[in-house]
């Protein structure tokens, strides 16, 4: 079964991820044919918009299919990786400037390269069972895709909280930090596809939007999150306890999880980031620390043990904080020799 199904009907250009089994992790193959569907209706006048949505219960897309780039990586095969997420990022790119509508149906897990492909869109749409996160500095990777953009326009210090813990948001939470823009019921899904391709315009998404049907929690964290994190220095944040404990919990989790070079790398970028910057920014950023992060940093470590041996015990190369130099995330975020 092929993995992505690219197809018109009537006006619309319609991409289906259909991976299900792996919770439709974004291949290479499926980078490259998104990116050439997208292309070709892009300069298709008969082609009005786009409609985004995915296979399965499950999943949205749970991510980009990193166990392929740790095999290749382990192998002392660099270059694959570096190629696959230069591409991927070409390709969010893409989507965060088109120049039609694009609208993407968002259900259950939305992770790291999910929310590439479907949250630089021009309309986000969320139901009961989406969750968003942006997970990577638990395998020693940092948001990308794009994912620092997003996470430095969420409210105040917010965007930090969310890319060091990743946190998952339910379908209010993610409208209130900006990952989204509706909420429609899952039931209805189908039936607004359908609505849109015969109106050929996202018109109708407004008919069928309706308030989430669970309360967030984010905007009575923001005070918090604000007051512990206004300066943005995460070593001196570090020992700071969060007022509510569900809060504090996902912190303390993080610290005690996530790879300290990974999540100083994530402070750093988003404080070069303003709410003003665009994705190209971002991700020249992001591409820094992803290009050396095979062989200058965690990434091999962090995929083994969430991905391939599951074991959940990393031993990353810095076990703190206090032991990753200025010099060292300086160095992940320097800018790439030219060729």
């Amino acid at each position: 079964m092929s993995e992505i199904s690219c197809r018109v009907e009537k006006t619309t250009g319609r991409i289906t991820l259909t991976r299900p089994e792996a919770l439709n992790a974004v291949s290479y193959d499926m980078c490259i044919a998104m990116e050439q569907a997208l292309l070709a209706w892009r300069d298709d006048p008969a082609i009005t918009q786009i409609i985004l949505d995915a296979s399965g219960e499950r999943a949205f897309c749970a991510g980009g299919d990193i166990a392929s780039l740790y095999r290749r990586g382990i192998t002392g095969d660099f270059d694959y990786a570096r190629k696959f997420w230069a591409d991927e990022y070409r390709l969010n790119t893409l989507i965060d400037q088109y120049p039609k509508p694009y609208i993407a149906f968002l259900h259950g897990f939305v992770m790291g390269g999910g929310v590439g492909i479907a949250c630089h869109g021009s309309h986000r749409i969320v139901c009961e069972t989406a969750k968003i996160a942006m997970p990577e500095c638990a395998i020693g990777l940092i948001p990308d895709v794009g994912g620092t953009a997003l996470l430095a326009r969420a409210p105040g210090k917010m965007g930090l909280y969310l890319g060091l813990t990743g946190y998952r948001m339910n379908a209010a939470d993610s409208l209130y930090a900006g990952f989204a823009d509706s909420f429609v019921l899952e039931k209805d899904f189908e039936q607004l596809k359908t609505a849109l391709i015969d109106a050929g315009s996202p018109n109708p998404i407004t008919e069928f939007s309706c308030p989430p049907t669970e309360p967030g929690v984010l905007a009575g964290w923001q005070a918090d999150c604000d007051n512990v994190l206004v300066s943005g220095d995460l070593r001196g944040a570090a020992d700071t306890d969060f007022a509510d404990a569900d809060m504090d919990k996902f912190w303390k989790k993080a610290l005690a999880h996530n790879a300290p070079l990974s999540m100083l790398c994530t402070a750093e970028i988003l404080h070069r980031l303003s709410p003003q910057d665009d994705v190209t920014t971002a991700l020249d950023l992001e591409y820094r620390f992803t290009y050396r992060s095979m062989d200058e940093g965690e990434f091999l470590e962090g995929t083994r043990a969430a991905v391939i041996d599951k074991d959940r015990t990393p031993d990353w190369q810095y076990k703190r904080l206090d032991e990753v130099s200025d010099d060292k995330v300086n160095a992940m975020l320097a800018e790439l020799p030219k060729k």
